[in-house]
């Protein structure tokens, strides 16, 4: 049987900046980006998240929630050094280490807990040493998988330490909410509510047939959740998994309906998403486009291509098409975002609009950015696109378990 263990630091970010500033302990503190310009929750405190604030939030509702927060701008560069020194500790107990994200981790001990007393020791050891070095907390879940180790961790937070032996399994989710597992959203939730299904009892009971028929092969794969089923492997982090996707999105800095403003951004993202593609040495097939208006109502349109992509004017000339297409010009935009997927490795761009392709002039021009930043060298027509903006990629997206 497998133990594998999920550390997941509590409230990170906002725990970090309290440490720097202990004036914010036990202060209700959202951790976000500049709160002179357009962003989101970023962390929140314990204190903050008893009125509702959760990340990810915008941060004007966020302030409605609780309108005396304390914004502090985040420094990215803590959360950085603190999560490298963790991890570092965590590959001496097992080189099964997987990095979840910044502030979480599994690590598979199963061939190596006797080396160190078991995973109940391990997970004992690992709060210390945050506690010690660090001065926050973390909450660790031990259990026979993924799936289950993660609830685990969540169960006493913050500063827990939670174990789900294989024999009580099926009693410890029996009245559990579906939405507590890691893979179920809020959308996967309805429809699941839709069907009668509300626990994971009920879920792993549900005949798996009609699961099929609302959620394809999905459907058997949450129908295992609910039984607390979970065979993916924990990854270390030099393993390298199969990508799926390159892109970026933008957040504009004002909504816009300004449709050469809005181009200029969109060229401005083709262009990343070129680079990263030749970076990788990949190239695709289909373009995606994401438009998100002023309400956040948000549009995902894509099409397939029969030749392939890895430069930048060629994707926007395709995600412009798409754009134009479904753009609602009489709505503001709020974010825009391009993605290029369908991916081939080593492949190079054909020639879709018919030019001749400068291999040595592309490569000159990477080269360059590579040395002095994103756009060192660009094109005349995304110069003048205003403020800056906040950019956010959404690729590399690899296949993960749950």
């Amino acid at each position: 049987m497998r133990k594998i263990i999920h550390i997941d630091m509590d409230a990170f970010f906002a725990s970090i900046e309290t440490v720097s500033n202990p004036g914010l302990k036990g202060k209700p503190i959202i951790v976000c980006g500049n709160p002179e310009g357009r962003t989101a929750v970023a962390s929140a405190s314990y204190e903050a998240r008893k009125f509702g604030v959760k990340a990810g939030m915008g941060l004007p509702e966020a302030l409605r929630l609780c309108p005396r927060a304390i914004l502090v701008e985040g420094t990215p560069s803590k959360y950085i050094t603190t999560s490298l020194k963790l991890l570092k500790t965590l590959s001496k107990y097992s080189d099964l280490l997987e990095i979840f994200s910044i502030d979480e981790a599994f690590l598979d001990v199963t061939n190596t807990e006797h080396l160190f007393g078991g995973a109940r020791t391990i997970s004992k050891e690992i709060k210390e040493y945050v506690v010690n070095n660090f001065s926050v907390t973390c909450s660790i879940g031990i259990a026979p998988n993924k799936l289950l180790a993660k609830l685990a961790s969540g169960f006493s937070k913050p500063d827990g330490l939670s174990e789900i032996q294989p024999e009580n399994v099926s009693q410890t989710l029996e009245n559990i909410p579906v939405q507590e597992l890691c893979g179920i959203g809020e959308k996967t939730r309805e429809v699941l509510s839709r069907l009668g299904i509300k626990t994971c009892g009920e879920l792993g009971r549900f005949d798996v047939r009609k699961l099929e028929k609302g959620f394809g092969k999905g459907g058997r794969i949450f129908r295992d959740m609910g039984l607390g089923i979970d065979n993916s492997s924990v990854h270390p982090y030099y393993y390298e998994s199969e990508t799926k996707s390159f892109g970026h999105t933008m957040t504009l800095q004002e909504d816009t309906r300004d449709l050469s403003l809005i181009l200029r951004h969109l060229l401005q993202l083709s262009e990343q998403v070129g680079r990263r593609l030749r970076k990788e040495n990949y190239a695709g097939k289909t373009i995606t486009v994401v438009i998100r208006y002023e309400n956040f109502e948000t549009l995902t349109r894509q099409k397939t291509f029969d030749l392939h992509f890895d430069e930048g004017l060629p994707i926007y000339r395709a995600a412009k098409s798409i754009f134009l297409r479904e753009f609602d010009r009489k709505r503001l935009l709020r974010l825009i975002g391009v993605s290029v997927s369908n991916l081939v490795k080593g492949k190079k761009q054909e020639e879709l609009f018919k030019k001749q392709r400068n291999e040595t002039l592309i490569r000159t021009l990477d080269d360059i950015n590579d040395k002095y930043g994103e756009f060192a060298v660009t094109r005349g027509s995304i110069l003048y696109t205003g403020r800056k903006q906040s950019i956010v990629p959404f690729g590399l997206i690899k296949q993960k378990g749950a």
